[in-house]
């Protein structure tokens, strides 16, 4: 196994790794002592957990009272008697909350029927961020009781958190999730303390974990490909990576990430909506509910065989019908049945390794399959008995599955790996574009253009790339767009200096105008700068027409290599470059036209 060198800070502090999944959340955790090698373990001890020090993961759930505040959550959902009361005290239940978070493309249109409700009068950061103070509340009891010294450490504040996220959710998502980790007492909102807050995908958090686990085999360490099958209560997210030339540490995104609504919930969703016509018109169907709880807590999970039938515990010795296949309180489910609400599971993971595979640079022969649904022996018999025909050898860690995101969150935190990432979409501005007399579509748009000061034509509606689709891009690359405005005063040029940054998620070529596939242009971001330090040194210049105006000119510099994009504007003074901060506001209220 890989080892980890010794903490070089100079500060004790801790780090905790949250990872609030859509039916299960787990924390883990590294104290970080200077000169000693860093240990990753988990919080084991939650209230209202009759077994104690035993799983790491809690139910994602809440109840709320009509008041509105929660009362009971994560483990204490799981008390006996607990839906009982819930129901008496007409407590409204929050679960599969985290799916109200996910970014509204067409793509995951359909989740929207599939998944509850929020609880009146809430909204989705609402009750994460009541699940995240549920979380922090936890692990500070956990580190308080069992470390010496834990609570003065906490009291420093010392302390940094890792959410964890899946493939397909931006900065859009994370600013959400910041928002709710400020509403839940984690951090307070100033710029400083918001970046004691960091993310990590889980695709990522799943590679560092089977690095850590030293699960690399010999053709992952000659630089083939290796594709990471993240199977979760509500995504599978699916990345692939090669280890980086001749390094043992760092490792490169070969294909760009994909993350899709098809996780363990579904295969729930696909027995519940079974279950409803099957039961429908008989005594039995208000037992539909209780009947599909069941199958989500055991029968998913033990079910191997199709040809083995399995049996759902739901009523008492009276409850028969021979015809529905109900003896003595027990439905019988044919195992043919329960495969075929596994099937859209597995063959969105079979057409996204392929996809993956057609995408990569480099050839791929392994598959690790990690998260909670690959605990299922049926899903995962049957990925490796479909995927080895096609060559590749599927792995599932032998380890807790349901730890690998916490655990490999706080791994790559404490050794970086992931060098360089794929771009998912092509991304660029929404802008002007000068005319050019050679291209027909110019011709077309010739009575559109506008004429600015400074003489040039220019056609408005365009979109300038500043990186393509499938691009691989490191943390230090840095993309630029040249920006400029003109104004006959400078005091027109000090407002409005904001940047759209647009994404383009249709197929290539990228078009040249949005009007020509208006569908698949999206607003990522907008950047905002402060340029009057560049105003305030900018001389007149004269127009076509002999009029005199100002021009501001400045480039916009994007880091889209890391886990969080980031801005900075440039700008030339007296020949020398100099820079300027900049402000990334995301649009967290976007719904993507389908």
């Amino acid at each position: 196994m890989p080892t980890r060198s010794p903490y070089s800070g100079t500060e004790r502090k801790i780090v905790f790794a949250f990872d609030v999944g859509t039916t299960y959340s787990g924390i883990s955790y590294t104290i970080l002592d200077p000169g000693r090698v860093p240990e990753i373990k988990p919080v084991t001890r939650f209230p209202g957990r009759v077994k104690v020090g035993g799983d790491a993961k809690v139910p994602t759930v809440i109840y709320y009272g009509s008041d509105g505040v929660p009362q009971a959550i994560g483990a204490e959902t799981e008390i006996e008697g607990i839906e009982t009361l819930a129901h008496e005290s007409r407590w409204e239940k929050a679960e599969w909350f985290k799916l109200h978070l996910r970014p509204k493309t067409r793509t995951s249109a359909f989740v929207t029927e599939d998944i509850p409700p929020l609880p009146r009068g809430k909204t989705a950061v609402d009750v994460f961020a009541d699940f995240l103070n549920y979380m922090n509340q936890c692990a500070r009891s956990y580190i308080a009781e069992t470390h010496v010294g834990g609570a003065g450490l906490l009291a420093s504040g010392k302390v940094e958190f890792i959410l964890t996220h899946p493939n397909s959710w931006e900065g859009a998502q994370q600013t959400l999730m910041r928002r709710a980790a400020v509403q839940a007492g984690l951090i307070v909102d100033t710029a400083t303390d918001q970046a004691r807050v960091s993310f990590v995908s889980e695709g990522e958090a799943s590679l560092n974990f089977c690095i850590d686990k030293g699960l690399m085999n010999e053709s992952i360490r000659r630089g083939d490909g290796v594709t990471i099958v993240d199977a979760g209560g509500g995504t599978l997210d699916i990345n692939t990576f090669a280890r980086k030339g001749t390094s043992n540490d760092e490792y490169e995104e070969i294909a760009a990430a994909q993350s899709y609504f098809k996780g363990a919930i579904f295969v729930t969703r696909g027995a519940r909506k079974y279950l409803d016509e099957f039961l429908v018109g008989s005594r039995f169907y208000d037992n539909a509910s209780s009947m599909a709880d069941k199958f989500d807590k055991t029968t998913k999970l033990a079910f191997r065989d199709p040809n083995d039938p399995q049996y759902i515990k739901f009523g008492n010795a009276r409850d028969r019908d021979p015809n529905l296949g109900i003896r003595i309180g027990w439905l019988k489910l044919d195992g043919n049945t329960i495969a075929d609400f596994f099937e859209p599971s597995i063959q969105c993971i079979m057409d996204a390794v392929d996809e993956q595979r057609r995408l990569a640079t480099q050839q791929i022969f392994t598959v690790f399959l990690a998260g909670g649904f690959a605990a299922s022996d049926y899903l995962f018999s049957q990925l490796q008995k479909r995927l080895q025909s096609r060559g590749l050898d599927v792995r599932r860690p032998d380890a807790h599955l349901n730890k690998a995101v916490p655990d490999g969150a706080i791994a790559g935190f404490l050794k970086p790996t992931v060098c360089t990432r794929v771009a998912r979409y092509t991304f660029g501005i929404r802008c002007s574009i000068l005319y050019d007399s050679s291209k027909e579509e110019h011709i077309k748009r010739s009575a559109d253009c506008i004429t600015l000061l400074g003489g040039e034509a220019k056609i408005p509606g365009g979109f300038w790339s500043i990186l393509s689709k499938n691009t691989q891009v490191s943390g230090s690359q840095e993309y630029r767009c040249h920006f400029f405005r003109e104004a006959p005063e400078k005091s027109r040029l000090g407002k409005g200096n904001r940047v759209h940054v647009v994404c383009y998620r249709g197929s290539d070529p990228c078009p040249e105008f949005v009007d020509q596939d208006p569908d698949n242009f999206h607003n990522i971001f907008s950047i905002c700068v402060d340029p009057s330090e560049v105003i305030k040194n900018l001389k007149p210049r004269t127009g076509a027409k002999g009029k005199q105006y100002f021009r501001l000119e400045f480039d916009i510099i994007i880091s889209f290599g890391v886990t969080e994009f980031k801005a900075q504007y440039a700008w030339k003074e007296n020949g020398v470059e100099k820079r300027g901060p900049a402000e990334i506001m995301f649009d967290t209220d976007i719904e993507y036209r389908m």
